[in-house]
């Protein structure tokens, strides 16, 4: 996974040396054997398992199969608390969605990638996730924990064309309306934005981050990553977003723009 532009990115995550990564998928192209080996070892390099949060992409499940052995080969970065240092493979459907707590942040990573026909490029997500997604969060919110979704597929209407939609977006829409939540990180649209979708106690803040491989010269923003400074309680959380990355007339990576997102207040345990 050679490539100047994600090199230079993971050179500068690990210089402001954030204490969690979370990765939102598409870490092949198309899911070769070769590609999937490749990624572990890039994920390696970028930390450990306890440190990186990983959810698969369409790209990551991109023909028969390709699913499976990525799971299995990325599984240590895919487990929740609960079995993180689980050393035997687990059956593709239990892994999603999976936990883990980091300091006063509850993540939980869920699975929409799917293999597609020809041309399609759309995510899905079972009920099985959706019901223990909602179980997850209510959870999280009575340890009086920041809860964090990640996932591939944006689950707003219309975030991205026809053919590669969040299937059943609807769906995951009514668990938060229904549970809440505190932020929602995605990939896919390869673009920078922020959106929001209804919550228990007000509008969640869904973000999104450009490829970490994309170069200048696109038509799609060059290789970023966002990094969310969180603090304040249960009920009155304050989260600092900031963007850094490669723009024109820079050679390096740089600060691009910062954030205050507008957390629901009212969540307390």
């Amino acid at each position: 996974m050679t490539n100047s532009y994600l090199d230079q990115l993971v050179d500068d995550i690990h210089a402001k040396a954030p204490d969690h990564i979370a990765v939102c998928g598409d870490l092949v192209n198309i899911a070769l054997p070769k590609e999937i080996e490749a990624a572990k070892a890039w994920l390696s390099e970028l930390g450990s398992p306890a440190d990186v949060s990983l959810t698969p992409g369409n790209h990551d499940a991109y023909v028969p199969g390709a699913f499976k052995a990525a799971t299995t080969e990325w599984q240590a970065y895919m487990s929740g608390d609960d079995i993180a240092h689980h050393t035997m493979p687990r059956p593709e459907n239990s892994l999603f969605p999976w936990v883990r707590v980091r300091g006063c942040v509850g993540l939980v990573g869920l699975s929409t990638a799917r293999a597609t026909g020809p041309f399609m490029a759309t995510g899905h997500i079972d009920s099985a996730q959706l019901r223990e997604l909602g179980t997850a969060l209510d959870h999280l919110r009575k340890q009086g924990l920041f809860r964090v979704v990640v996932m591939h597929h944006p689950p707003v209407r219309e975030a991205t064309k026809w053919h590669k939609r969040l299937v059943g977006s609807s769906r995951f829409r009514k668990i938060i309306a229904d549970h809440g939540a505190e932020l929602i990180l995605h990939g896919h649209t390869h673009k920078a934005t922020r959106m929001q979708i209804a919550g228990a106690h007000g509008p969640v803040p869904v973000v999104c981050v450009p490829s970490a491989s994309n170069g200048l010269g696109s038509h799609r923003p060059a290789a970023r990553y966002n990094t969310f400074e969180i603090s304040g309680n249960p009920g009155a959380w304050q989260c600092r977003m900031l963007e850094r990355g490669f723009q024109q007339g820079n050679t390096g990576v740089t600060e691009i723009a910062t954030h205050t997102l507008q957390i629901p207040s009212g969540a307390k345990p």
